[in-house]
């Protein structure tokens, strides 16, 4: 008995690993989803949480590093499955989450229904695989960028002087067409993101690249306490997860931490921004931060006439 535990322990440990490619994936959810059919009930407590900490791979995986609804679709069913198992009531409200998640990123691809995208009806099964359905129309951050993409690019030409009126780059006549089909939607999204603050730039890609990894041991992790997590995904970590480490010294999974630095250029827990390849916004940042120090230097000067007269 022993020794078949051990051996569906090293299968799940293979297939964790499996995981990390996208030729590999949806394989390994599958062979996740028939192995916890078949060994889940009988399973020790320490391999029913081996299963929950693949099945939490699988979620991270997906939040950080697919977007095809096929990836989706496939741990959304082993999600659904996983969720009739565990009676953990903690594992049982991630395993809800993970559910709704996949839900709700197969709805923001264009309305897909995954009840409807089941082998055999048609929809989007794999990626890169055709499909009998008609395109979803893209997702409003999508016709946003392109659009804002098309503009900058007419500016860029325009600014430069080099080519005459009737040779500027060309909004996509499909581009235009979709805009105006959905202008109701798309001109109150892009006037709220004009009222938002200043947005950061990504963190450069040169710096992020640099930036050392470390491979977590059980002596890091009695120091960390066991029960740390990666504070971008809120995954438990455990021995032999790789870290990647900011200049303030906060750690959080390599896959996490790029999308997050692309999207907000910031450490997660003290806020501490990278160098940017902006050279407007680094140049905007130096003179922010030489005006904070005139404005303590002239706050300390009135400070020291007061103390003066006292």
């Amino acid at each position: 008995m022993a020794s078949q535990e051990d051996a569906l322990t090293q299968r799940l440990q293979d297939l964790q690993k499996k995981l990390g490619t996208k030729q590999n994936f949806e394989e390994a959810v599958s062979s996740v989803a028939s192995l916890l059919h078949q060994a889940y009930p009988s399973a020790s407590p320490s391999l029913r949480k081996l299963f929950y900490t693949v099945i939490c791979r699988v979620a991270t995986v997906l939040k950080t590093r697919y977007t095809a609804p096929g990836f989706w679709l496939s741990g959304l069913r082993l999600f659904e499955q996983a969720e009739r198992f565990f009676s953990d009531p903690a594992e049982n409200r991630h395993l809800k989450s993970c559910v709704s998640d996949a839900k709700q990123h197969l709805h923001d691809l264009g309305n897909i229904d995954p009840d409807r995208n089941r082998p055999g009806q048609g929809g989007y099964l794999f990626e890169g695989h055709l499909t009998v359905d008609p395109e979803p129309p893209r997702p409003l951050w999508m016709l946003e960028s392109n659009l804002l993409t098309a503009a900058m690019a007419i500016h860029q030409t325009e600014s430069s002087l080099t080519l005459p009126e009737d040779n500027l780059p060309a909004v996509p006549n499909e581009l235009v067409q979709e805009l105006m089909a959905r202008f109701d939607e798309v001109i109150p999204e892009i006037l709220d993101n004009e009222s938002t603050a200043r947005r950061v730039p990504p963190a450069s890609k040169e710096v992020v690249k640099k930036l050392p990894i470390i491979t977590l041991t059980n002596e890091i992790l009695d120091k960390l306490g066991h029960d740390a997590e990666c504070s971008i995904c809120k995954e438990i970590l455990v021995a032999g997860d790789q870290m990647q480490e900011l200049p303030c010294k906060h750690t959080f999974h390599p896959p996490c931490l790029k999308p997050w630095l692309d999207e907000h250029n910031s450490c997660p827990i003290c806020r501490h921004e990278l160098q940017t390849d902006d050279h407007h916004y680094e140049s905007w940042k130096e003179r922010e931060r030489e005006a904070e120090e005139d404005r303590k230097g002239a706050a300390n000067a009135v400070r020291g006439g007061e103390y003066m007269y006292v």
